[in-house]
């Protein structure tokens, strides 16, 4: 019984290629980039641009989730859904929090 399973599970386990996870890499950018962009604070290049679109999709669908919102424009690469809106909105909270406790606060 066990064997069933495990070729069960062998027909929708997929590989990611090389091709997959730069086209993963270029989404995750282009979410960074456009949420830097909507909170108006962008500090880095490219690479933070794709650790704020990850980090976003976390945040993003951890919230959706929580509010038991449906995800309106999942993109399929190499088997793994990569919420794009979701992306969006939590990387621009979350870019928007970093810009408001990194931001100099002026004393009087």
């Amino acid at each position: 019984m066990k064997d069933y399973y495990r070729e069960q599970f062998r027909k929708w386990e997929t590989a990611m290629t090389i091709l997959d996870l730069l086209l993963l890499l270029l989404i995750a950018g282009v979410c960074g980039a456009l949420a830097q962009a909507i909170s108006g604070y962008s500090r880095g290049g490219c690479l933070v641009s794709i650790a704020l679109g990850f980090i976003g999709a976390l945040l993003g669908l951890w919230i959706a989730r929580a509010m038991s919102l449906p995800e309106p424009l999942p993109v399929l690469i190499g088997g793994v859904d990569f919420p794009v809106i979701w992306s969006i909105i939590g990387a621009a909270l979350f870019v928007a929090l970093v810009g408001f406790l990194s931001r100099p606060r002026w004393y009087r």
